[in-house]
């Protein structure tokens, strides 16, 4: 399948990933008798992490990745939810064969994690490179499907939309590399950035104990992105082509729900 058949295949992605626990407490959601509780509004704070599979342009630059970050939601009453996100993407297989082909020891290959190249000393040394990138937005969504015991849990559709920015880092321990110095760094990092459209399928629980608290979803981005470098000496040409990144996964997250009671009271959950 194409790029132009993903994304009328996906529109707008998924991304998931399971299970955490939380140390605060929240109020019980059913009186004595066991009748149910009115749904609760208030802010909660997520700590998510999770495992992407990327596709499309992303797929011939990087290997697998993590996602880790922070999301903060206001829920409603009626189960509206709006928030921000920002996610910290960290990946250790770069596939871009091609990388400093003009520097490195052109007889030992590409393992995708490092290359061998001479230091100022004529020392041969490895030079190990990452990817790193994040990308911070807003969402807007809702619970679709109520627990009925438990109003505050059910399925979530959340879509979103932001900035997403990756690279390649190039991590020179000692600085002892000439050609990967200062500026010439920007020659081979890809730096590539844009704006994307993301979408999030999951599950939410909040407990009637207070003693688990977390969601789990299926997670996806689409990235309109462009090459932000005016010249990348190993390709000997410019670097600013438009590129389709797709992002694929799971994710979980450890929620803390602080929820007002019906008397305007306010609860750390």
């Amino acid at each position: 399948m194409g790029i132009c058949g993903i994304k009328k295949a996906f529109g707008v992605l998924f991304i998931a990933l399971m299970g955490a626990i939380t140390a605060h407490a929240q109020e019980k959601l059913f009186g004595p008798g066991g009748e149910e509780k009115h749904t609760h509004s208030g802010i909660i704070f997520n700590i998510n992490a999770g495992l992407d599979l990327p596709m499309a342009d992303m797929a011939k630059r990087f290997g697998m990745s993590y996602r880790l970050g922070p999301s903060l939601w206001y829920k409603t009453k009626q189960n509206w939810i709006i928030g921000i996100r920002t996610d910290f993407i960290v990946g250790g297989k770069i596939k871009d064969d091609s990388l400093m082909i003009n520097i490195r020891d052109r007889y030992l290959g590409f393992n995708g994690k490092t290359v061998e190249m001479l230091n100022v000393d004529g020392n041969r040394v490895g030079v190990p490179f990452y990817e790193r990138g994040y990308m911070a937005g807003i969402q807007v969504g809702k619970i679709v499907k109520k627990n009925k015991s438990n109003p505050d849990n059910g399925l979530f559709i959340l879509g979103s939309t932001g900035f997403i920015q990756h690279r390649i880092n190039i991590f020179v321990r000692d600085k002892d590399v000439p050609q990967l110095r200062g500026e010439y760094l920007k020659g081979y990092d890809r730096l590539t950035n844009g704006w994307y459209l993301g979408s999030t399928v999951g599950y939410s629980y909040i407990s009637s104990t207070g003693l688990l608290n977390f969601n789990f979803a299926f997670d996806g981005v689409l990235g309109f992105t462009k090459g932000r470098r005016e010249y990348q000496f190993d390709l000997g040409r410019e670097n600013t082509e438009a590129r389709t990144d797709i992002l694929l996964g799971i994710k979980a997250a450890w929620m803390i729900p602080i929820f007002k009671r019906k008397e305007e009271e306010i609860v750390f959950e």
